[in-house]
């Protein structure tokens, strides 16, 4: 079991983020990951570009961020931006991607829903490749490679850790088809998680973003939930708050269920509750 904290990406202020990333170098965290929001009234740090500012404060922890939503990017230049990220961290990146539950944000981004898996398919082959080989043809659907050079490549070989979102049965089959792990939203209910990762194979690795909260700090769970995700009844759902025993008991039900990589996501006041993670949960987990 392996332990990751959630980079406070909203409402951001450098200078908490700065102290906040450090001091998890010094605590025992594998991990930092962020969240991906492009379009929100929530004030969101983008997300390759907090990985890349993570990257510069950074030496040992790994950077994640849970879920790419790749169809609705341009896969050459994420291909591009996220090899760069995984160079200049000396190779310490771990890529989430997702299709995304809704497509009611694509005519946006010039999209139509039609035909989107077949582009999150293309999308993703089209990162893999320019990571992998010399130079890339592909006569794509959507994208028309001829012979097409990308360097740097990641630091990684052959290539990043590529780790899938979703949690319908499909997503689930392509995590285990095309990707390298399994990584359960926030916002996904413990229960339904825990049916979810049944149908994965036993030694497929499997982590999940846990919202939490020391106390009794609800009412403030449901201001971040309302905020985020304009559902504020969502904390009462998905997030774990109460006593440091309270959160180990569903870090033990993660567990208990093959999970070995728990992303712990504090949604305020998040250096001191690391820190009272880091010496309250952790060590006895």
């Amino acid at each position: 079991m392996e332990f990751a904290i959630a980079i406070p990406q909203t409402y951001p202020d450098p200078v908490r983020l700065q102290r906040l990333l450090r001091r998890a170098e010094q605590l025992p965290f594998a991990a930092a990951w962020c969240i991906e929001q492009v379009i929100g009234t929530a004030p969101v740090l983008e997300s390759v570009a907090t990985l890349a500012y993570a990257a510069a404060l950074t030496q040992r922890l790994r950077l994640g961020v849970a879920v790419l939503l790749i169809t609705q990017r341009n896969p050459i230049d994420l291909a591009k931006s996220l090899s760069s990220i995984d160079v200049l961290s000396r190779g310490r990146l771990i890529v989430g991607v997702g299709l995304g539950a809704s497509t009611r944000l694509y005519p946006a981004y010039g999209l139509t829903p039609e035909g989107r898996v077949a582009r999150f398919r293309e999308n993703l082959e089209v990162i893999k490749r320019l990571w992998t080989e010399e130079r890339v043809t592909l006569p794509g659907r959507f994208s028309q490679l001829n012979n097409i050079p990308m360097e740097p490549k990641p630091l990684q070989k052959p290539r990043p850790p590529i780790w899938f979102g979703g949690s319908v049965e499909a997503a689930l089959r392509r995590a285990v088809e095309l990707g390298d792990g399994y990584i359960g939203a926030g916002s996904t209910p413990m229960a339904a998680f825990l049916e979810n990762i049944k149908l994965l194979p036993h030694d497929f690795p499997k982590a999940k973003r846990l919202y939490l909260a020391f106390g009794d700090n609800l009412p403030r769970l449901r201001e971040w939930f309302g905020a985020f995700y304009h559902k504020p009844e969502m904390a009462d759902q998905v997030a774990v708050w109460g006593s440091p025993q309270q959160i180990r008991d569903a870090i033990r039900r993660l567990e208990d269920a093959g999970v070995s990589h728990i992303l712990l996501n504090p949604v305020f006041d998040e250096e001191e509750q690391m820190e009272q993670l880091a010496q309250e949960v952790l060590t006895d987990s």
